[in-house]
Order: structure tokens, then sequence, then C-alpha cells
């Protein structure tokens, strides 16, 4: 998709990525024991959650300035997802939960978010 077609946060890729994962992260944690519920079922919901959010309110706002920091936020956000799950594959190492396709669109979530912030910052930098 290329920049003229995207009108709203729902034409962004990432975004797109991003809500994939969430409900990869929902299925995940709902196979998590009852006792993670206030725990880490929580924290990764409210992490995965927090990231297609991030970019919706980036793009929203209207300004490439806000739009980047939003970014940054959302990006942010992908670390303490990704650390959580290294924690819950440790924990529930002897289950069947399969982290693998909330792995791979954690990464190309990751990935899309650094050359956004990358090519946002540039383009700022150039205006001065």
């Amino acid at each position: 998709m290329t920049s003229s077609t995207i009108h709203t946060f729902r034409d962004l890729l990432v975004w797109q990525r991003a809500m994939q994962m969430v409900e990869e992260i929902y299925k995940i944690t709902g196979s998590f024991p009852r006792e993670e519920t206030l725990g880490l079922t929580n924290q990764m919901r409210r992490a995965a959650v927090s990231i297609p959010s991030h970019i919706a309110e980036g793009k929203r706002r209207g300004t490439k300035k806000e739009f980047t920091q939003f970014l940054r936020y959302a990006f942010g956000s992908t670390a303490e997802l990704d650390t959580q799950m290294e924690i819950a594959k440790g924990l529930h190492a002897n289950t069947v939960t399969d982290f693998k396709k909330a792995e791979a669109l954690l990464l190309e979530v990751i990935k899309m978010l650094s050359v956004m912030t990358r090519k946002e910052k540039t383009s700022s930098t150039k205006k001065k």
C-alpha cells in the first residue's frame, strides 16, 4: 500500500499485523493457568493491545511529530511483549502452547516500526 492510499490508521499494514498479533496473544494467554490471570496473562494482553493502540492514536493525532512519538511508544511496547513472551515460554515450556505465529507477527511489527520511526525521523530532520 502506498502512502497516498493511507487515509486512516486502519490502512497501515503495521496496525493490521499488530491487530493479528493481539488475537494470537489472547489465544495463547487463554491457555495459561487460571492463577496467571492477574499476572502474566494481564501483562501480555495489555502490552499487545497497546501496540496497535499507540499506532492508531499517533496516526489520528495528525502531526508527523506526534505520530513518530507514538510509533516509539508502540516500539517500546514490543520490547515489553517480547520479554513477557520469553517469560511465558520458560514458565509454560511443558505445555502445548505454540508461540510461533505470535513471535513471527511480533518480529514483523518490530521491523515495520523500526523502519517507520527511522523514516519519520529522517523526514523531520530534513525539513529543519
